[in-house]
């Protein structure tokens, strides 16, 4: 059976529109950057001090690190021990990520998704706003990343699983990885 280096149709799109997101959003790192260094100038330079300014940093930062972390999981991003990993074989590979996505992944994210829906509901209720005098009124909004952190993630983690299962039964080339460029350089 020939090896695809594809992904089967509506899978391949969601891992499109995975990276077409975190691309997207990091633009707002620059922008961050950017209030940030404002923020700073303002307060030391001009004894000016902003919350909305402030408080739209902790947004954007929020939002990077919430609505970007299935990118960071298609890439490969995320901590892991890998000290055993490295050295298997990509269908092993393949074998633990399936098994790390079916048994740990998606139940967290599942639990996430419940345990959450309350918590943003209520806040949703009150249209609740920032603690602070003159704050940003969004706070529902900045809680609503919880679970489409979560509900995005299940969505990669779907196309991570279907990655790594055509990989073990021969039906996709296993991903290049650099560190295996490097041993093979080495060796």
């Amino acid at each position: 059976m020939a090896q695809s280096h594809e992904l089967p149709g509506f899978i391949a799109w969601l891992d499109h529109a995975s990276e077409w997101l975190g691309r997207s959003l990091s633009w707002l790192v620059l922008a961050m950057m950017l209030i940030q260094f404002l923020i700073v100038v303002l307060r030391y330079a001009l004894s000016f001090n902003s919350i909305p300014m402030q408080e739209s940093v902790m947004y954007m930062h929020a939002t990077v690190f919430m609505l970007a972390a299935a990118w960071t999981l298609k890439h490969d991003g995320h901590v892991r021990v890998d000290i055993f990993y490295r050295v298997m074989t990509p269908k092993r590979k393949a074998l633990v990520d399936l098994c790390g996505t079916l048994f740990l992944l998606l139940p967290v994210m599942i639990f996430v998704i419940l345990s959450s829906t309350g918590y943003v509901s209520n806040s949703w209720r009150i249209l609740e706003g920032s603690p602070d005098s003159g704050g940003i009124p969004g706070v529902f909004l900045l809680k609503t990343l919880i679970p489409l952190f979560a509900g995005l993630m299940v969505l990669q983690a779907l196309v991570e699983a279907s990655r790594h299962l055509l990989v073990l039964t021969g039906r996709l080339a296993p991903p290049e990885n650099d560190d295996d460029h490097h041993v093979e350089e080495r060796l």
